[in-house]
């Protein structure tokens, strides 16, 4: 590979990069634990949009906190899975062999 067609690909890296996180930043994951006693919503970067919680859910304060912290840890694993299958569709495009990403 020649130092040009070394800097055209980290050009189009650079620009996949760039177009994962503007997809990512609008992305929505919601997420729930306890049955949907709480639900959570995440954006792409992480970022906590909202919290549900049945009205049920709050009879008991340390099961609620544990169903949202199972609910925003299941939301992250969720953005996380979604960023890495976004990443492997924008890779596979450049024609990289698997695992190669």
């Amino acid at each position: 590979m020649n130092p040009k067609q070394l800097q055209e690909m980290m050009a189009r890296a650079q620009q996949m990069q760039q177009q994962m996180q503007e997809k990512l930043a609008q992305t929505v994951i919601e997420a729930s634990a306890g049955g949907g006693a709480v639900t959570v919503k995440m954006s792409g970067t992480k970022q906590v949009l909202a919290v549900k919680i049945a009205p049920d859910a709050v009879q008991d304060v340390e099961m609620l906190q544990d169903l949202v912290v199972a609910a925003v840890n299941e939301a992250g694993r969720k953005v996380d899975e979604a960023a890495k299958d976004s990443l492997g569709g924008m890779l596979g495009g450049m024609g990289l062999p698997p695992g190669m990403f």
